[in-house]
This record gives structure tokens, C-alpha cells and sequence, in this order.
């Protein structure tokens, strides 16, 4: 909005000339949302223990969690709050597909932020059943992948493997169904792995970071060329909304790390994950997002993988509980210790991604 506002006032005032460098837009994007959430988290804090918002913590799990019950919980109300009012800021109002990330983040976020509602106002509630919960997010990501094919053609529905430059195999109208099957597999995977101190929120940061990097290579014909990786028209914008939502990530993390101030709760890992899978959708990396995510992959699976076994062997555990953070938490190793392990193995599979790039 401010680059529509103010770039017709160059002629008066020559620096406004600055807005039009995508770079210059998409780090105070990331400086914004970042204050945003610096100067309302803890009015947003304070408000959600008036309200009486806490988290129930499942009695089944590590008992150093029964600590946190009560802690506040739906903070994923503040990242989606301030990445949209930076993004609306920062970004060219023309393209389609910040306005369709957007879309997904808010999206998923309502979903998230009706099943926390639920699970705290009804006392001993799971929130919105299953079938509900998916069915408003196989809504969502029905629209977002209606949109993109819409915007995007017969390039939309081209799956690309990495190590590979030309495309695989065209989906066509199947790749509708498919990418919201794909989206809704993302947004619950980050939904699971949302069970310790600052754990989804660092993962999603080094996420962030590698796609912050291909969505600006892939809005440029010549470095897209080079690199041997699909141009998409417009994808340089989505970088603005990386780089948003990565700066609301950072200062929710500030009160999300260890001892945890405020959760994000469904309301945020619903709408991160979401977004995710959408990113790539955009930038065709949906088999490479496997590998930036490698932890929330990790994560999914251990929970796939209890409950296989669980019934394949008419009740014994593969770990001692899933999801595996919880497994490595009962084997003896501290919470933080198991935090930082996983954000160090998040940072190596975002390099690993990106060093495909090149190897192709």
C-alpha cells in the first residue's frame, strides 16, 4: 500500500523512489511485523489471562509439563495479526499471489483460532471435532489451489523433483485435489510438532529463511535461468511476505522460548504449516519442501508410526510417546536440550535444500 501511496510522489520528493526495491520492502516488512508483535505481545498477554485462556496440558505426557497448564495460549492470533497488517504495508497491492499467502495464513488461522476457542470455553473439549477441522481445511486449501491454478495455467500443475530441471510430470486437473490434500498435511504437521517451548516456531523460522531465498530467485527470469529452477512471474513479491512473517516469528519467539510466556496454540501452527505447503505450491518446491521441513516430516511420521505399530501389535509402542520430541523428553533429555537439537537438524535440512539449487 505505501509503495502505491508514495511512488507517485517521486516527482515531489525523490527518496520515496526507495519503495520501489523489493529488497528495501521486504526487510522493514520484517522490521514491522517484528515491532508489531514486540509492543502488542504483552497487551495480548495480559489480556488472554484476564480471559482466562490457558493451555490444558494432556496428562499423559512428560510431567515437567504440568507446569505449564494455564500458561496463554491462542498467541498465533498475533503473528497472523501482525504479518497482515505489514504485508497489506509493505507489498505490491498488484500481485495476486501475496494476496493468496495471505489469504491461506488468515485462513488457516480463523480454523485454529475456533478449535483453541472451543477447547478452552468447553472445558475437556478436543475443539472442533476431525471431520470439521478438515473440512474447513480442505475449504481453504481448495481455494488456494483453485486460485493458483487459476493465476498460474498449465505451470501450476508441473511437479518438479530436485536434482531434476525440467519437470516430471504434468498433474493437470489432478494437482487441484492433491495440493489441498498436500496443504492440510502440512498445516496439522506443524499443528503436532507444536509441543514444546519455542520448538514449531524456530523450525518455521528456518524454514522461512530457505524459502525467503527461492521465492526471490524464482521472481527473477535471469537468476532462475542460471540456477536451472522454474521462473514464476511475481514469486520476488512473496519475499515481503516471507520475510514478514519471519520477523513476527522472531518476536513471537521472544515470548514463546523457555519458560513459554504464551503458546501460539492451533491458531498459529495451523496457520503456519498451511502457509508453508502454499509457498511451495507457488514456487513449485512441493517435493523440496520435504526436505526444508525434514523435522516436521519427522514428526508427522512418528505419530504415523505409533499408531501402526500400536495396532500392528495389539498395544505395544514403537517410542516411548509420540510425537518423537516427546520420545527424546522421556528418554531423559531436558526440554531445551531437545529444542535446540531439533532447530540445528531444522538449519541443516533448510542448507541441504538449498544446496539442490545447484546440483541439477
Amino acid at each position: 500500500m505505501l509503495r502505491e501511496l508514495l511512488l507517485p510522489l517521486v516527482k515531489y520528493f525523490s527518496p520515496f523512489n526507495i519503495f520501489r526495491y523489493l529488497t528495501f520492502r521486504s526487510a522493514y516488512a520484517a522490521v514491522s511485523a517484528l515491532l508489531i508483535v514486540f509492543l502488542m505481545g504483552p497487551l495480548v498477554i495480559k489480556k488472554l489471562k484476564i480471559l482466562k485462556f490457558g493451555q490444558s496440558v494432556r496428562l499423559d505426557g512428560p510431567e515437567s509439563h504440568l507446569i505449564k497448564s494455564g500458561t496463554p495460549t491462542m498467541g498465533g492470533i498475533l503473528i497472523v495479526i501482525s504479518v497482515a497488517v505489514s504485508v497489506i504495508l509493505w507489498q505490491d497491492v498488484r500481485n495476486p499471489l501475496t494476496w493468496v499467502a495471505l489469504f491461506a495464513l488468515v485462513g488457516f488461522g480463523i480454523i485454529g483460532s475456533a478449535d483453541d476457542w472451543l477447547k478452552i470455553k468447553k472445558k475437556n473439549s478436543d475443539g472442533l471435532s476431525a471431520g470439521k477441522k478438515l473440512f474447513f481445511q480442505f475449504l481453504v486449501s481448495g481455494v488456494v489451489a483453485v486460485a493458483l491454478y487459476l493465476n498460474g495455467g498449465e505451470s501450476a500443475t508441473k511437479l518438479y523433483i530436485p536434482f531434476f530441471k525440467n519437470y516430471i510430470i504434468d498433474l493437470g486437473l489432478g494437482w487441484i485435489p492433491l495440493a489441498m490434500i498436500y496443504v492440510t498435511a502440512w498445516s496439522n504437521a506443524v499443528n503436532i510438532t507444536d509441543g514444546l517451548d519455542g520448538l514449531a516456531t524456530g523450525l518455521v523460522i528456518m524454514a522461512l529463511l530457505a524459502f525467503s531465498i527461492l521465492t526471490y530467485v524464482s521472481g527473477r527470469a535471469d537468476w532462475s535461468v542460471y540456477l536451472g529452477i522454474p521462473y514464476i512471474r511475481g514469486a520476488g513479491e512473496l519475499t515481503v511476505f516471507n520475510l514478514a512473517l519471519l520477523g513476527a516469528c522472531t518476536g513471537f519467539l521472544w515470548f514463546n522460548s523457555h519458560p513459554a510466556e504464551v503458546f501460539m496454540g492451533d491458531s498459529g501452527s495451523l496457520a503456519l504449516g498451511g502457509v508453508l505447503a502454499v509457498l511451495s505450491l507457488i514456487v513449485k518446491k512441493e517435493v523440496l519442501l520435504l526436505l526444508i521441513g525434514g523435522v516436521f516430516v519427522m514428526e508427522l511420521g512418528s505419530v504415523m508410526l505409533q499408531v501402526l505399530y500400536f495396532k500392528a501389535t495389539k498395544g505395544k509402542r514403537l517410542f516411548r510417546m509420540a510425537p518423537i520430541h516427546h520420545h527424546f523428553e522421556l528418554s531423559g533429555l531436558k526440554e531445551t536440550k531437545v529444542v535446540v537439537r531439533f532447530w540445528i537438524l531444522g538449519g541443516m535440512f533448510a542448507l541441504l535444500a538449498l544446496s539442490t539449487l545447484k546440483i541439477q
